[in-house]
């Protein structure tokens, strides 16, 4: 019998022998590094590499937080790390949809307690503007 441990993600403990860009730091200086990046940045492309990577989950959870188009996390949303914070950049009109499926779809408790989530705020906004 499983007991969950085999459906997680291995990770690294640091950079890797073939790392690139900003892989290629330890975890400090890349948390660091994401911290350190203003609101109209343009580093999605770094900070989804650093989501694709098998860095701990924290560190690809800070890097999605950052990203700016959330359209660069989707696919990512089967992970439930990266899943939530998907759903919660969802602010468009258009979202909803989105929403709906993520909280249909997910496997996961936490992915679909912040699609719901979402789904009420965005509902909510919606019927202000009617």
């Amino acid at each position: 019998m499983s007991d969950g441990h085999d459906l997680r993600r291995p990770t690294t403990g640091g950079p890797l022998p073939d790392d690139t860009g900003w892989l290629v730091l330890s975890d400090d200086e890349l948390l660091f590094r994401i911290e350190s990046l203003g609101p109209d940045h343009i580093r999605d492309a770094d900070l989804v590499a650093v989501v694709r990577s098998g860095r701990h989950f924290f560190v690809r959870q800070e890097a999605a937080k950052r990203i700016r188009d959330p359209e660069r996390l989707k696919a990512f949303a089967a992970d439930r790390h990266i899943g939530q914070i998907l759903a919660r950049k969802m602010r468009r009109d258009g979202d909803v949809e989105y929403l709906e499926h993520l909280l249909g779809q997910s496997r996961h408790l936490e992915v679909r307690n912040a699609a719901r989530a979402q789904l009420r705020i965005l509902k909510a906004a919606l019927a202000r503007k009617q």
